[in-house]
């Protein structure tokens, strides 16, 4: 089951994930993780992250979960970001970066989903983040 939840989650990464190297590296008890690598399309500053590159990374890590949530579902759902507010806590150096969403609520209307990102230790967060989404069903 894992395996089609992987495939069918990595079918539905937008062009810009792929663009930036975005890709889910694992799913852990349902829960996918997205990864990012260093690349001179991550670039900020000389030696870090972009904050944009970040703050997408926790979108994507989101959306992807939410997507995951929803199950069979939300291939009927448009799901619509509302709200959104990063917290960034330290630099992003050239590593491979890691994210998680975690769902809060889903309801008929509204989502919430929480994301986080890290790099080498889990328990050392890079950002993190608050997302609302507005569920709608998809237009034929």
């Amino acid at each position: 089951m894992s395996d089609a939840l992987h495939t069918r989650l990595s079918s539905l990464l937008p062009p810009y994930a792929v663009t930036m190297g975005m890709r889910i590296d694992q799913i852990i008890d349902g829960v996918p993780i997205l990864t990012m690598d260093f690349s001179d399309r991550t670039v900020g500053r000389p030696g870090f992250i972009h904050g944009g590159a970040i703050g997408g990374l926790l979108e994507i890590a989101s959306i992807i979960a939410l997507r995951a949530d929803l199950g069979d579902e939300g291939k009927a759902t448009r799901i619509k970001p509302v709200n959104v507010s990063i917290e960034y806590l330290r630099g992003g150096v050239m590593v491979q970066t890691f994210a998680i969403g975690q769902v809060i609520r889903a309801g008929r209307r509204i989502a919430n989903v929480r994301a986080e990102a890290w790099q080498t230790d889990r328990d050392k967060p890079l950002a993190s983040s608050w997302m609302n989404f507005l569920l709608k069903p998809k237009v034929a």
